[in-house]
């Protein structure tokens, strides 16, 4: 094990400039331990990245029997036996018609990918004034700068604005908040819905290339799933109006919502779909594009190269360990125990928030699962922004040894509090239940029950 002298300072760029962080010192199973011992419960996956949990031995064989045969090898000259097998893999298990998969390393690059396939395609068809972006407010699809211009989050677009393209955001599907009185769930779906309509109308139909969204919309909003057929409306207009759907599963994809592709809980098949994070667990840096085959015929029969790529795209090892994950997701029955497991953690979290004063929603789907926190349960008041109630929890739950992901901005970039969990998919009944009493004893040490 690599040892490590303490130098007087980090020198490490970290991405909080206060504070110092525990040294992580290994990973077992659900686990994580800093070099003092300390153990710490991965409720959240890191950011819903270990859905096998640390340490998976089966995944560290195949990394490791790729790394003795060849570790890197560029794709402008070679393609790999394990870059194939992935894809081949993929592909097996992917909705109908998306026949083609890019391998880049990691969420933003597979969703810069994206929006530049989007792009490229709609000029190989002769369609070239194409080239909006149309997304849902309080969305998030990664940090570089096509990837921070189609999202909607507020607070991460507002320093970058001047470098961002231009964007469009229509309402999100948030039920919770913004479901009328005189609404059923069917018709508040339509009515958001139909917002993409109207803005693809208002943009000019031959200035859209692409709708992006998250079928259960992770960090921003605190695992977020539309309502009954919203997805499938959003399909009928897309197929309308000649717009590609492009969905983002980095977050909610590769089983964590109870199925390998969020989407197929919507009955629907996007044009592009955009994977990460559960791909590799964590094992190894690695995203991946995937697209229908017409958009690849458009680019084979005519430029005959997508204008685009990475250094480490398709790199073998990574692609090594993402084939043994994904070969435990689906032939290991791993994404149907987190479905299983995922009704387990939503039955504990009910029993134990159900009636707390400060928690106003509990959702999610399988090991995909938030708390929407509220000053006031009757009114869904949130808390002051000043109170920093997020990032309180998040420190309360670290020290009693639980990772979670605590979010501040939920309603509209600035207001709102969830918890966010993505516990691994190995997670047992018992391990849920230390997970959902820690965050108990943390949320009542920053928001008491006894206040209310």
């Amino acid at each position: 094990m690599l040892q490590r002298k303490e130098p007087a300072v980090s020198h490490i760029f970290a991405r909080a400039c206060a504070g110092d962080l525990p040294e992580v010192a290994r990973g077992d199973g659900v686990y994580l331990f800093d070099k003092s011992g300390k153990r710490y419960l991965d409720g959240s996956g890191g950011a819903a990245v270990s859905c096998l949990g640390h340490s998976d031995p089966d995944v560290l064989a195949a990394m490791t029997a790729q790394m003795k045969a060849v570790a890197f090898a560029h794709t402008g000259f070679f393609t790999s036996a394990a870059a194939e097998a992935l894809a081949d893999k993929l592909v097996a298990h992917t909705p109908p018609g998306l026949d083609r998969v890019w391998l880049v390393s990691g969420g933003s690059e597979a969703i810069e990918a994206a929006l530049k396939l989007a792009r490229q395609y709609f000029i190989e068809v002769g369609q070239p004034t194409r080239h909006r972006v149309i997304a849902r407010r309080q969305s998030y699809h990664g940090n570089t700068l096509g990837a921070l211009a189609s999202g909607g989050n507020m607070w991460r677009r507002q320093p970058f604005d001047p470098l961002l393209m231009p964007s469009s955001h229509i309402a999100p599907c948030y039920a919770y908040r913004d479901q009328r009185p005189d609404e059923d769930t069917e018709a508040y779906g339509q009515r958001v819905a139909d917002e993409l309509e109207s803005e693809i109308l208002r943009l000019g139909n031959e200035q859209v290339m692409a709708f992006i969204a998250e079928p259960v919309v992770g960090a921003t909003a605190g695992a977020l799933p539309a309502v009954p057929g919203y997805f499938r409306r959003i399909r009928e207009i897309c197929d309308r109006y000649g717009v590609l759907l492009i969905l983002d599963e980095v977050m909610c994809g590769m089983g964590r919502t109870g199925t390998l592709f969020a989407s197929e809980q919507e009955g629907i098949s996007p044009d592009i779909t955009v994977i990460a994070k559960g791909l590799g667990a964590g094992y190894q840096p690695i995203g991946a594009m995937m697209c229908q085959g017409r958009i690849y015929q458009a680019i084979a029969e005519g430029s005959g190269a997508f204008q685009h790529g990475h250094t480490y795209m398709g790199h073998p090892v990574a692609a090594a360990a993402a084939l043994a994950v994904v070969t435990k997701l689906t032939d290991g029955g791993l994404v149907k125990r987190s479905a299983a497991m995922g009704e387990v953690l939503a039955e504990r979290l009910l029993a134990q928030f159900g009636q707390h004063p400060h928690v106003g929603d509990i959702r999610g789907r399988g090991l995909f699962m938030a708390l929407e926190l509220v000053a006031d349960r009757d009114s869904k008041a949130p808390f002051d922004s000043a109170d920093k109630i997020a990032g309180r929890i998040k420190k309360a739950a670290f020290a009693r040894g639980l990772i979670c992901y605590p979010m501040a901005g939920t309603i509209d970039g600035q207001r709102g509090d969830h918890v966010l969990l993505a516990p691994p998919f190995i997670i047992s009944e018992s391990e849920i239940d230390e997970l959902v009493d820690k965050l108990a004893m943390a949320l009542n040490d920053v928001v008491p029950e006894r206040r209310a």
